[in-house]
């Protein structure tokens, strides 16, 4: 029996997005969001575009993972239980241009983000193609827990003058919880979801007792999408995660919004930052820029308007 087996299936397939953790280079675990797509093996398809290939150059020095599903925005689902994921994976330098042999992750990407249908059309082509220059990664799961889900709650009523200057408290007042990257205590990356209160010199957090989180380099983050995954926002609060009385306390050193803060003009900025980060990633590889096969990707995405009638 594959491991994922132990967790509600139907759950996992309906989250529209997870948390995945990776090891950067100084041990800090760095969580972002992504697509995920669960293979008939047991194993999970992620891909990353060159543009934003840290994930996988930190797999290729630390192949340990984590992914937590725990934002059931846009799948359906009332009261849906978390799912983490604790694993090895596996990312192979090899550029993918087009969609062969994860042509049913590019399906599920065109269906549940109707929006990114528009990038392969002929306007769209000069300045995304960055987005289908591809990485893909494997997880093998190592660790499935099941979690109650969160109960709701809107964003903290805290006043913004009890966070004081702590780094990333305006991100983190956005959103009424965030998840936790930190560590167990041989290092490998766990998460769980929590609400951040601002306490002295850091964020107390909360976490479940099957999260053995443990001090160390830790961050807190934050994300959203709408139900068909557009308008995204995510932010990454890093720092240490410390022993506070009889809990844990999160102080912040930096924060990292690699889209942006949410502004129009940060459009722009977004697509030179992707154009420059594609490029240097050849460039260290000594590739030219290889051709997206434009007409695989456009037939995938003329399949997935013809089955919601788009």
């Amino acid at each position: 029996m594959a491991l994922l087996d132990s967790a509600p299936l139907d759950v996992l397939d309906a989250y529209r997005t997870c948390e995945f953790a990776t090891l950067g280079r100084d041990g800090t675990p760095l969580a972002w969001p992504t697509a995920v797509r669960r293979r008939p093996d047991g194993t999970l398809l992620l891909s990353t575009s060159l543009a934003f290939a840290q994930k996988a150059l930190n797999i290729r020095r630390d192949g340990r993972v984590a992914l937590l599903f725990s934002d059931p925005t846009g799948s359906g689902l009332e009261k849906a239980p978390q799912i983490f994921v604790g694993g090895h994976a596996d990312c192979p330098d090899e550029i993918m241009t087009g969609p062969q042999g994860a042509e049913d992750y590019w399906r599920m990407l065109f269906e549940r983000q109707p929006h990114s249908r528009s990038y392969v059309t002929a306007p769209m082509r000069l300045v995304m193609d960055w987005y289908y220059l591809r990485l893909l990664i494997t997880v093998t799961p190592d660790q499935v827990v099941v979690r109650p889900p969160l109960p709701v709650s809107d964003v903290s009523d805290v006043p913004a003058a009890a966070a004081g200057d702590l780094v990333g408290a305006a991100q983190l007042a956005r959103f009424p919880t965030a998840v936790l990257a930190a560590r167990d205590a041989s290092g490998a990356p766990v998460l769980a979801r929590t609400r951040p209160v601002p306490a002295g010199e850091g964020f107390a957090v909360d976490v479940p007792a099957d999260c053995p989180a443990a001090p160390g380099p830790a961050a807190l983050l934050v994300h959203r999408h709408d139900e068909r995954l557009n308008h995204m926002h995510n932010a990454l609060v890093r720092g240490e995660l410390r022993e506070s009385g009889s809990g844990l306390l999160l102080v912040p050193t930096k924060v990292v919004e690699p889209m942006g803060s949410g502004r129009v003009s940060d459009a722009v900025s977004v697509l030179r930052t992707t154009k420059r980060a594609t490029d240097r990633y050849l460039h260290r590889r000594g590739l030219s820029r290889p051709q997206v096969e434009w007409r695989e990707f456009r037939a995938l995405a003329q399949e997935a308007r013809r089955r919601d009638g788009a």
